[in-house]
């Protein structure tokens, strides 16, 4: 595995996970009749602590991207799993919560998960798929499905709904970082007339638009111990398989490695879970914060 991106995932997973926490701080005092509209996004354009939490979303993408120009989508997406980890650093501050035996269990499993599935795996780079119906498959496959979690999500906002939103908004953005790995190629083989005579970059715009209503209708009606987790778990799964279906990337198959590929995975899901609900996780505010309009909040931690 290239250290440039070690580096370059993992800054990315720290600029998100930090990034999650601030956008939520600001979503759960949104008001409720703004769920899974446009106008949510309008409202937190006007909280600096949200502007600086998707700041630092931006960033993280544009890391991600690059790291994804630069090595695997099976190896970068378990590599930017671990945002969670920088999300419960910041929120132990908040909240000044100890580790505790369940904050330890939950980062040894997931970074041993990461670890067993990438040593097991060794991601490689292929050729891309050439046929379109495969493509076009999996991609429907996975969107079909965030369409399906998020219609169901409405019909139940304050019980099941953060995480159907927050697994719907991870199957977004898995397929969105596998195509913007796709735009990333055609940039470099011939620039940006290249680039933007393809799909993919309006639909990398499209998907990131829609996964952040998602997340942020997500973090408005729930805490992040709710929605987190299920957001963190689906992207990498999702981004995983579009790699290794349409993208070219491959992974050991003898029965060894695919035993330990499917444990380091089976080991992330559950850290994620354990840590998206530990005790230093913030568990919203109360239901006053959501009567009318959202007020300007300071920046302040």
């Amino acid at each position: 595995m290239s250290v440039l991106v070690l580096v370059l995932a993992v800054s990315a997973a720290c600029c998100l996970g930090f990034g999650f926490v601030l956008q939520q701080n600001a979503a759960q005092r949104a008001p409720l009749n703004d769920f899974l509209s446009f106008r949510l996004l309008v409202d937190l354009v006007k909280v600096p602590r949200w502007l600086a939490g998707i700041a630092l979303m931006v960033a993280g993408m544009a890391l991600g991207a690059a790291a994804l120009g630069q090595g695997e989508l099976s190896l970068v997406e378990p590599l930017l799993a671990t945002n969670l980890l920088f999300a419960l650093a910041l929120s132990r501050r908040q909240t000044r919560q100890p580790l505790g035996r369940q904050g330890w269990a939950g980062l040894l499993l997931l970074a041993g998960g990461v670890t067993a599935f990438i040593v097991a795996g060794q991601p490689q780079g292929g050729t891309a798929t050439a046929d379109p119906t495969r493509q076009w498959v999996i991609i429907g496959a996975m969107t079909g499905l965030a369409l399906l979690l998020t219609t169901h999500a409405k019909r139940s906002r304050l019980s099941s709904g953060p995480v159907l939103l927050a697994l719907a908004a991870g199957l977004l953005y898995g397929v969105q970082d596998a195509l913007t790995r796709v735009s990333g190629q055609k940039f470099s083989e011939g620039g940006f007339a290249e680039l933007f005579t393809g799909w993919q970059p309006y639909a990398v715009i499209a998907l990131g638009i829609t996964g952040l209503l998602l997340v942020q209708s997500a973090f408005e009606t729930a805490s992040l111990r709710k929605s987190l987790p299920a957001l963190t778990a689906a992207q990498p799964l999702a981004g995983i398989i579009c790699g290794v279906g349409f993208l070219g990337d491959r992974l050991r198959t003898d029965a060894v490695a695919l035993s330990w590929e499917a444990g380091g995975l089976l080991a992330v899901v559950a850290g994620i879970m354990m840590l998206g609900m530990h005790p230093a996780m913030p568990t919203g505010s109360a239901e006053p914060a959501h009567v009318g309009r959202l007020q300007p909040q300071p920046q302040s931690s």
